[in-house]
């Protein structure tokens, strides 16, 4: 087998926040490269990893990348939304530690042909999973003008989203547009001469949105959240590593509001609620990559580690 050389990010950071028991169940909820799964699973003996992805390649890769490991993992396709689901088909009532790494796989990026790519030419896709039936050609050659201005400024936070968008409905009224380079190159038409010298590329942004659209990604975390932190063992570990501040916000909410657990408001003088907190924070501050880990790997410059322990 050639030589697992994929190094995740915040690999150590992420396993070592789990507390991994020898013969505990854990759950890697975004398989992608299974550089995670794959130190989850050095760290075990007799405990079992529930590896998930939505991506099918994902799952047909994981073997090879496993090696030896496989016989500790379990392999699910779906949609960490459906977690409890998931789990419940596996065999599995609680676990001893969760992990979802909530970032685009280095694969997805850079395999040409799943139109993640603003730099390289291909069909506009973007579906992590490939039988979901919306596709970022969808989305940019029929949802709405007002839909594609709210995407791009509530999803990418790009500050052109009106000209982008009204740009695109008009190209569209010509012919379809069906290339990842194509689209890219009319996002760049679309905006002044200032935001073009800009280090980042000017479409970075709207791919951004667009994908999130495509793969309902944001809506996706709450759901995934209040599932995990009910499947949790008393002591077990919820691990997320988020990406942009659109991921990161809904993770920091969530784990205050479990440590919380009161929901009254501020000026009652007793608790009438009755909700107990369910977790404690372990990170107050989100651990953030090392600098030996962003030479090594720019795309780990925005990545934040948030760990929450069940009570």
């Amino acid at each position: 087998m050639e030589e697992f050389t994929h190094v995740s990010v915040l690999l150590h950071e992420a396993v070592d926040a789990l507390n991994i028991r020898p013969e505990g169940v854990y759950v890697d909820g975004t398989l992608g490269r299974a550089g995670h799964s794959r130190e989850i699973a050095r760290r075990l003996t007799t405990g079992r990893l529930i590896a998930i992805d939505r991506d099918a390649a994902a799952l047909e890769a994981a073997p090879e990348r496993l090696g030896a490991l496989m016989d500790k993992v379990t392999l699910v396709h779906g949609n960490f939304t459906d977690l409890s689901r998931l789990l419940d088909e596996a065999g599995v009532d609680k676990a001893d530690g969760m992990l979802f790494d909530l970032g685009v796989s280095s694969p997805q990026l850079d395999d040409e042909t799943r139109g993640f790519s603003y730099l390289k030419d291909a069909p506009l896709d973007m579906r992590m999973d490939a039988s979901a039936p919306l596709t970022a050609q969808n989305v940019v050659n029929t949802w709405s003008q007002e839909e594609l201005k709210r995407i791009l400024r509530d999803y990418g936070e790009e500050r052109y989203a009106a000209q982008i968008a009204a740009k695109i409905v008009r190209r569209r009224e010509e012919r379809p547009i069906e290339t990842t380079l194509e689209l890219a190159e009319l996002i760049r038409s679309a905006m002044p001469a200032a935001a073009l010298r800009e280090k980042q590329h000017p479409a970075k942004r709207s791919f951004q949105a667009i994908r999130i659209a495509v793969n309902d990604e944001l809506a996706a975390i709450p759901a995934m959240l209040d599932q995990a932190v009910e499947r949790l063992s008393p002591g077990g570990r919820l691990a997320v590593i988020s990406f942009h501040s659109l991921e990161d916000r809904p993770v920091k909410a969530a784990m205050q509001s479990w440590a919380r657990g009161c929901t009254c408001p501020p000026d009652f003088p007793v608790c009438v609620c009755g909700n107990k907190p369910k977790t404690r924070v372990v990170t107050r501050k989100p651990i953030l990559p090392g600098e030996e880990e962003l030479e090594q790997n720019p795309r780990a410059r925005s990545a934040k580690l948030r760990v929450a322990e069940r009570r």
